[in-house]
């Protein structure tokens, strides 16, 4: 199933508004809401991006943070 982009956009937009609404209202550094919206935003990032590839043969200049990646790769 392809996923339209401008609804994959659409909710992409809805997750970094979820995202700054849990980090207003954070009530600790290590709130688990501002974590789950964290990942919201990466990954309808990712069904964002698989959607443009899909319908447009176009990516995005963002990659996504991978803390399991070595830091002497850069």
């Amino acid at each position: 199933m392809t996923t339209d982009p401008r609804v994959a956009l659409e909710a992409l937009k809805a997750s970094l508004d979820e995202h700054l609404s849990a980090v207003v209202s954070r009530r600790s550094d290590s709130d688990p809401a501002v974590e789950a919206a964290f990942f919201a935003v990466a990954d309808s990032y990712e069904v964002y991006e698989d959607a443009l590839y899909e319908a447009y043969d176009e990516s995005l200049p963002l990659e996504l943070y991978d803390d399991g990646e070595d830091d002497d790769e850069y």
